[in-house]
């Protein structure tokens, strides 16, 4: 993980990610954590009216040596997981710079979205303006 979060641009807070995968390891009720020869992805459900009810977020998928074809075949296997699991639509988020990421999703049939994603962290912060 820390090697993707270099590639990505992300800081890599060990305790943060450490805490998080906890829960996804024990069992699936949060989601699947996939482990593969040169990477790794983690999938969690979520729900959405929009969705039609379950669905899932491609949290993070790395695949260190990519071009092989590694990473097609775990992702429509992933695909199809999730829809085994009760997912009606699987979400994913790029960086807006990694224009070779949204391509290789394109190519297995993920499109890009007129909506626009935010954020706020909830802990250690007061609410309120």
């Amino acid at each position: 993980m820390r090697e993707f979060y270099a590639v990505d641009g992300h800081d890599y807070d060990e305790a943060r990610v450490t805490a998080a995968l906890g829960p996804l390891l024990a069992d699936d009720r949060h989601g699947q954590v996939w482990l593969f020869d040169t990477g790794y992805a983690v999938v969690t459900w979520g729900y959405s009216l929009e969705s039609g009810g379950r669905d899932a977020l491609l949290d993070e998928f790395f695949v260190r040596n990519r071009g092989g074809g590694v990473g097609g075949r775990v992702l429509d296997a992933l695909v199809t997981a999730c829809r085994e699991a009760g997912a009606m639509k699987m979400f994913l988020e790029t960086e807006a710079p990694n224009d070779a990421a949204r391509r290789f999703y394109r190519r297995h049939g993920f499109e890009e979205e007129a909506s626009t994603w935010m954020s706020r962290p909830l802990s250690g912060q007061q609410l309120g303006p």
